[in-house]
């Protein structure tokens, strides 16, 4: 299962009407992929459509699809938004990462 901060979710909300889709029947697709300084790298963007083989979650009214092989990195995942001083964008609080980079956007396990 994937989590949705409250600050995501409000950032999320915005971001997909901005661009748009709909928050309420639309997605946020979450994944991983190679590269990044720390091996691996998380991916995010909108989605008006799922696949069968991803898995669907709901957390704090976002629907969140990620695909059967990212899932495996993003277990207990929980995504947040930070604006403050040291920067903004989605965090990815990832329990699975030994290690991440100080941009916070790779990790490896």
């Amino acid at each position: 299962m994937i989590k949705v901060s409250e600050q995501a979710k409000k950032k999320v909300i915005e971001l997909m009407t901005d661009d748009g889709f709909d928050p309420f029947t639309h997605y946020v697709r979450v994944g991983v992929k190679s590269g990044g300084c720390s091996g691996l790298s998380y991916d995010l963007q909108f989605d008006k459509n799922q696949t069968e083989s991803d898995k669907v979650f709901e957390d704090n009214d976002i629907k969140i699809i990620v695909d059967k092989k990212s899932f495996l990195y993003l277990i207990g995942t929980t995504l947040e938004y930070s604006g403050g001083l040291n920067g903004t964008g989605f965090v990815f609080n990832n329990p699975n990462a030994n290690r991440t980079c100080g941009c916070g956007e790779s990790f490896s396990l």
